[in-house]
């Protein structure tokens, strides 16, 4: 009796410890790719999983900002966190119905599901998540310009391409600007980049906001902020992600630029001549993330859906090893 007891007690523990392993497998960040939607990727980063109480954080819609999971849990081989974010437009009240985020490991990938809470019955979104990839080229001077690239050639749109499928363009280039009109389509290059330094000479109206996308996944804010404080969502930041260390903003009305490198997760910022991020890691998508296949080579895409921007020139001078 003894002995088949011990063996009994083995089992349990043995077990126990097969469903911690399985649910540590959870942990990590992965790329999201949402069934019938191409112009919005998400991203999530899951800790502590196996443990009690695990965390993590996600970029996904509505909205778009690095949030922190309030409440995540795991059971059954089940990854369920939930947001709270406004997903009815019509609910009144001060609570608000949570988005729920629902997930399984299947060979390798997250196969999940997103609804929101009391209308289980609607139609759900059907989500798949790959893990991100580990990069490793890094800005260690190693790296030298090829031959740059010219995205705007000053007459027209060749070369641009829109993000939102069977959304007007909104885009017009008028001497040798190329401009938006308010809520036009966000904008991606049909060439695709991995390393890279990257200008831009543009210029804001009153209360603009934009941005420029990095690969198609990372987005420096475009903002006039002139004379405010900086923080995630100012000018020159890496959006909701990381603040620049000044607000080098000019006013509305005047030419400005961006010299952005990237090199693997590195990224530099130089904005109006003053280095606001250097050689800082880029963790994850941000808001503007459309292409998710973070390991490969992407867009440079730009954010046209919210105020006006004019921009003069945008060039890409690729990086390749010395």
């Amino acid at each position: 009796m003894e002995g088949t007891g011990m063996r009994a007690i083995s089992v349990v523990l043995l077990s126990a410890a097969a469903v911690m392993a399985a649910d540590q497998d959870f942990n990590g960040r992965w790329t999201i790719k949402v069934e019938g939607y191409t112009a919005r990727v998400w991203w999530l980063e899951v800790n502590g999983a196996g443990t009690p109480n695990p965390t993590g954080k996600f970029v996904g819609a509505p909205g778009g900002d690095m949030d922190v999971i309030p409440e995540m849990k795991i059971a059954g081989g089940e990854l369920r966190f939930y947001m709270n974010k406004r997903y009815v437009r019509d609910a009144k009240g001060p609570t608000q119905p949570r988005g729920v985020y629902a997930a399984k490991l299947q060979d390798g990938k997250l196969i999940g599901e997103f609804w929101v809470e009391g209308r289980e019955n609607a139609p759900r979104t059907k989500w798949v998540g790959t893990r991100a990839p580990v990069i490793t080229d890094k800005d260690d001077g190693t790296w030298k310009p090829a031959r740059p690239v010219k995205l705007f050639n000053g007459k027209d749109l060749s070369g641009w391409l829109p993000i939102i499928e069977g959304k007007e363009l909104g885009w017009t280039v008028e001497n040798g600007i190329m401009k938006n009109i308010a809520g036009a389509n966000n904008l991606k290059s049909a060439e695709k980049f991995w390393n890279f330094d990257l200008h831009v000479e543009f210029r804001l109206g009153p209360k603009t906001n934009s941005g420029i996308g990095l690969r198609g996944r990372y987005e420096i804010q475009v903002l006039e902020d002139y004379g405010r404080e900086p923080n995630t969502h100012s000018a020159g930041a890496l959006y909701s992600r990381i603040a620049p260390r000044v607000n080098a903003s000019k006013p509305a009305g005047e030419w400005q630029t961006y010299d952005i490198r990237l090199i693997g997760r590195t990224l530099t910022v130089v904005f109006n001549g003053v280095k606001i991020l250097d050689k800082v890691e880029v963790e994850g998508f941000t808001a503007m993330a459309h292409d998710a296949d973070e390991g490969l080579p992407g867009p440079i895409s730009i954010q046209g859906d919210h105020g006006p921007i004019e921009i003069r020139d945008i060039t890409v001078t690729p990086l390749v090893r010395k």
